[in-house]
């Protein structure tokens, strides 16, 4: 499963702009239009997982790439996704083994470090690589944005696909966490974008926000929400029940659950 705290800061999902920034709103978009050099930005949010999967099976998706995650497994309707895969033009998976299911559908299996083996970051915690990557097994960030990668060159974006090191990522990372911030959003790591790499190799475990006079306490300590009023949203919910309920064909439901910290398939 992807890191999916880590995909809203970042810019990873299709409906929202990294750092938790709106997609349809057009200050947001022209803030990081900006800071990327972008030449363009959607205007409005792109297809969710299901929703994807399924327009990849009506044929309107022609090729994917996926990375950090199992779908042909992970995702509701695990046959209607195995099928849009299998029917798919072009899909490529990068993973650290060619036996996942999805990777079983994939017409190129590229070789990705587990988590052991590549330098991550959690809630601010730098996480240095346990044992070297095996065989040819590479980090994902510099298959698809490294300065090696033929990427970002096939694609046109030779100059903006040229990171040598994980802290040139990471700075940037930071700096834009520092416009959104000022945007009145809740993610702030701006006192991090000028640390050093060894600054960042030997970084501890932090809590954001993060500003430039250091850790700011904790969230909400001022009572104060990051909405335009200042207040918290309570939103009611009314009870919908799941589409597929228990028959006595089929009497039984089946939790797979979740174990803290093991996400895999």
């Amino acid at each position: 499963q992807p890191n999916a705290m880590g995909g809203r800061e970042v810019g990873g999902l299709a409906n929202m702009l990294a750092c938790h920034l709106n997609i349809e709103n057009a200050e947001h978009r022209h803030v990081v239009q900006n800071f990327w050099n972008a030449p363009r930005m959607p205007e409005k949010a792109g297809l969710k997982a299901v929703d994807m999967f399924r327009a990849m099976s009506d044929g309107k998706i022609k090729a994917l790439w996926v990375m950090c995650t199992n779908p042909a497994v992970s995702l509701p309707e695990a046959d209607a996704v195995a099928n849009a895969i299998r029917d798919c033009d072009f899909v490529v998976v990068s993973d650290l083994t060619d036996q996942t299911d999805t990777a079983k559908l994939a017409d190129l299996v590229l070789p990705a470090t587990g988590w052991g083996e590549r330098t991550a970051r959690s809630r601010t915690l730098t996480a240095p690589s346990a044992a070297s990557a095996l065989f040819c097994r590479r980090p994902v960030w510099r298959v698809t944005i490294g300065r090696s990668s033929p990427t970002g060159r096939r694609m046109g974006y030779t100059e903006a696909f040229d990171y040598e090191t994980g802290a040139e990522i990471f700075r940037e990372y930071a700096a834009l966490s520092g416009l959104a911030a000022d945007m009145g959003r809740d993610f702030d790591i701006s006192g991090l974008r000028d640390i050093s790499d060894a600054e960042y190799n030997g970084m501890k475990p932090q809590r954001w926000p993060v500003t430039s006079n250091g850790p700011t306490g904790r969230m909400f300590g001022d009572g104060k929400f990051f909405t335009p009023s200042g207040k918290g949203r309570m939103l009611p919910l009314t009870h919908r029940a799941p589409q597929s309920q228990p028959t006595a064909e089929l009497p039984f439901r089946l939790n797979t659950g979740r174990v803290r910290d093991q996400w895999h398939t």
